[in-house]
């Protein structure tokens, strides 16, 4: 790793966010619910502010949307951003962007992602974010990536845990982004 927003002190040196907030509301209230500002994630009745992204964390986003576009004909692959999907009971997490083999049936989907990416922000604290790569690979997202715009460095978290790589593949559908596409200004 190269100085980008995944280096620095370990993470069980970081204090996790979800400590810094204490309202708690059921799962039913918080889907009623619309924030002012950033959408928050809920975890087990705690309501947990999001890191602020950055312009080229919305660049990046809008790229994959862009990369994604072209499967959608092909293989039914549908990218969202910023949504919020149900990974278990007392969970919704909202990945910076997920894709799906076909339309979910519900607003806030309870099955997994094809794909879900995190786009590291220089707020992200290196605990929230394992933490969040192990709750998509337990629920089964197959494809679990992390994309640092800083230092445009790459990585997969799989069962064997998160590793730096040249591009995001998904070899079941002959897709292979690099970073030239992600990264493109």
């Amino acid at each position: 790793m190269n100085g980008g927003l995944l280096g620095g002190p370990p993470f069980f040196l970081l204090r996790s966010r979800r400590m810094a907030t204490k309202t708690l509301i059921t799962e039913e209230e918080y889907l009623r619910t619309s924030f002012e500002g950033l959408d928050r994630e809920y975890y087990h009745g705690e309501v947990v502010e999001r890191t602020m992204p950055t312009f080229l964390h919305g660049v990046v986003q809008g790229n994959f949307s862009i990369l994604f576009h072209p499967y959608r004909r092909t293989h039914g692959l549908v990218s969202s951003s910023e949504a919020r999907h149900k990974l278990g009971d007392g969970l919704i997490r909202i990945p910076d962007v997920a894709v799906r083999q076909g339309m979910p049936k519900r607003d806030c989907p309870d099955t997994p992602s094809y794909v879900a990416i995190e786009i590291l922000s220089p707020d992200d604290r290196m605990g929230d974010v394992t933490q969040k790569l192990r709750e998509y690979r337990s629920f089964g997202v197959p494809h679990v990536w992390v994309v640092d715009p800083v230092s445009q460095e790459l990585y997969v978290y799989d069962s064997d845990g998160l590793h730096q790589v040249r591009s995001l593949q998904i070899p079941e559908f002959g897709i292979n982004f690099t970073s030239a596409q992600i990264f493109e200004e």
